[in-house]
């Protein structure tokens, strides 16, 4: 080995010493390009599987112990995809918009807008409108949801007429 090839290699070291130190303190780790890829058909997969009806690809989103609003765990996740096709979800799909990934020390933090819109009905019409937050991990099998929280749109309130 040459003088070169070991400064090299020892500077490559205290690089990727420091990057696995500054992981475990807590700091936002960085994405790759493939990780924001990734998590963009994370969300996809979520909407186009709960739209079709296709309950375990939609658990499939989450971690195990994943949560989802009040669901906690993949067969409760499971429960509320079948009963949500069986009823509204039968007719409606998730539109998301306006996308915010960001890296955090445990994996990212993620916000979306969600528009509902009814194909029952000629034109369709807007169900209704929300937004999520979400807490994403990166598992062995990709980026997965931690925890999904939705948030309805309310009107604000009028103000009090003197």
């Amino acid at each position: 080995m040459t003088i070169r090839q070991g400064l090299a290699l020892a500077g490559a070291a205290i690089v990727a010493g420091s990057v696995w130190v500054s992981a475990q303190s807590g700091a936002a780790k960085t994405f790759t390009a493939q990780d924001f890829v990734d998590i963009q058909q994370l969300y996809a997969k979520y909407n186009w599987s709960l739209d079709s009806g296709d309950a375990d690809a939609y658990a499939s989103t989450f971690t195990p112990d994943g949560v989802f609003n009040n669901n906690v765990g993949r067969d409760a996740i499971v429960k509320f995809a079948n009963t949500f096709h069986a009823g509204l979800g039968a007719h409606v799909r998730h539109w998301n918009t306006n996308l915010m990934i960001t890296p955090t020390a445990e994996g990212a933090a993620g916000q979306v807008y969600l528009v509902l819109v009814d194909f029952a009905n000629k034109p369709p019409t807007i169900a209704t409108s929300a937004s999520y937050t979400d807490e994403l991990v990166k598992t062995p099998q990709g980026w997965r949801f931690k925890k999904r929280q939705t948030k309805g749109d309310a009107a604000p309130v009028a103000p009090p007429k003197n």
